[in-house]
């Protein structure tokens, strides 16, 4: 018998049935292009946290791999203990044009070039902050201070774009400046944490539009998608269950009307959000800057509120300031709503399915850019996530060949035509709640018996 035959013979080959066995943290096995790896002692120091892995757990996970890592990531895996060979490994026609396009736009060095967006948005960044500073402290004009209230609101907005940006992939030339970055722009400016940002946002792209595993559909009690949610579904990134109570049977039932109201002030939410994250036991990179960075924030934004004259005018300015801001708060929300969800953990062998059916694009001019950060591309985006903004416009053909190659949906709609679609969604859902409370249910169980519509 020759070497290669003996290597061959040692071999271990394990199906796809006994990798998904191996899907609890203290045994997490994953599959990357046919090699099965023990990564349970790896979480702890993943770089995208742990619920990325949690997520994927006992599954082939090529696709969601090559869609985050850079090429220097394959040298990496020999650091993990290598279990055997997926023995049923198979690649479907849609994930092989998919990874085929991926190394195409990365031949084409799309993922380097990064163009000057970071700095331009910093030097206007500046600029509106100077101005907001400058209207607020030296002059007395009611117009003026509601002005500069408008444009603390854009101001946050494309801190929460630049934010993004660097959750994503480097903005600035190293880790720590680009580190720095993320806590100034966000912890500091914004008063939201990065860490709580990237732990949030990472489960969205992993579990995109899953009822169950997506934090970004999970609003009960104020907000329900899907009347899926009407089942008291678990929420596996908050760890609870998502209750279907009387109080969120009546505030879904008018969320159509309310969605706007709600959006102006989510900013509280995510406020409350970082807090709780910083202070609870989970692991938080670099928690003691995260902790001085909204120290930060809550002191100079409260102190340039206390410069106003009045407490009309104060109670103006933020409220103003934060409904502006809402516009990003629908911005994210456009994106998902109106698109099909799920119920269930992500599955890594129909990634590039999910990514497109959970998603849509706002069609826009490139002078409207600014407004959007890049989300207009939120199809492009959940396929590569690492690909800079000002690239997305250039490979939305490719993309839209690709859907249409397989009869996969690509859905692009107008800012308008996206909040109608999203409107319709949120009336679905209410009309189909005010239905379960009419009687009053009890409880759960008499819903599920009796639900109808």
């Amino acid at each position: 018998m020759g070497e290669d035959d003996e290597k061959q013979s040692e071999k271990r080959y394990i199906s796809s049935e006994e990798l998904r066995l191996h899907n609890t943290p203290s045994d997490l096995w994953i599959s990357i292009q046919g090699k099965v790896y023990d990564a349970t002692h790896w979480v702890k120091d993943h770089p995208g946290g742990e619920l990325p892995l949690f997520n994927l757990a006992g599954q082939d996970v090529t696709d969601a791999f090559v869609a985050y890592h850079p090429g220097t990531a394959w040298s990496l895996l020999d650091r993990l203990p290598l279990v055997g060979y997926l023995s049923d490994y198979r690649v479907s026609d849609v994930s092989k044009d998919y990874r085929r396009l991926i190394t195409d736009i990365s031949k084409k060095g799309l993922f380097d070039k990064k163009g000057h967006i970071t700095f331009i948005v910093l030097c206007h960044m500046c600029l509106m902050f100077a101005a907001v500073v400058y209207g607020v402290v030296c002059s007395p004009s009611v117009w003026v201070h509601l002005g500069c209230a408008v444009v603390l609101g854009f101001l946050w907005m494309q801190s929460g774009f630049l934010g993004h940006d660097s959750g994503h992939y480097r903005i600035l030339s190293g880790p720590l400046v680009n580190r720095i970055m993320q806590v100034v722009t966000g912890n500091c400016l914004a008063g939201i944490s990065i860490e709580w940002w990237k732990r949030n946002h990472n489960a969205h792209h992993i579990a995109c539009n899953s009822l169950e595993f997506d934090p970004d559909v999970q609003h009960i009690p104020v907000l329900a998608v899907s009347s899926e949610l009407f089942r008291g579904l678990t929420s596996y990134f908050y760890e609870r269950k998502m209750s279907f109570d009387g109080v969120a049977r009546l505030l879904v039932s008018y969320q159509h009307w309310t969605f706007y109201p709600v959006m102006c002030v989510a900013r509280l939410n995510l406020f409350a959000q970082s807090v709780l994250l910083l202070l609870s036991n989970k692991r938080v990179q670099g928690r003691s800057m995260e902790l001085v960075g909204l120290g930060v924030f809550w002191v100079w934004f409260p102190l340039l509120v206390s410069y106003l004259p009045s407490w009309g005018e104060r109670v103006m300015f933020v409220v103003a300031s934060f409904a502006v801001t809402g516009i990003q708060h629908v911005q994210f929300c456009l994106n998902h709503f109106s698109s099909s969800v799920y119920v269930g953990p992500p599955r890594g062998n129909d990634w590039f399915e999910k990514q497109t059916m959970g998603t849509l694009d706002i069609t826009c001019e490139p002078w409207m850019d600014w407004f959007h950060g890049g989300l207009q591309f939120q199809v492009e985006h959940h396929l590569f996530p690492r690909l800079p903004r000002c690239q997305l416009r250039r490979i939305a053909p490719l993309v839209r060949e690709l859907c249409k190659k397989h009869g996969l949906p690509y859905d692009n709609f107008s800012f308008w035509e996206a909040n109608v679609r999203t409107i319709r969604t949120l009336r679905t859902a209410a009309l189909q709640a005010r239905d379960l409370a009419n009687p009053v249910p009890k409880n759960l169980v008499w819903e599920a018996v009796n639900t109808h519509g």
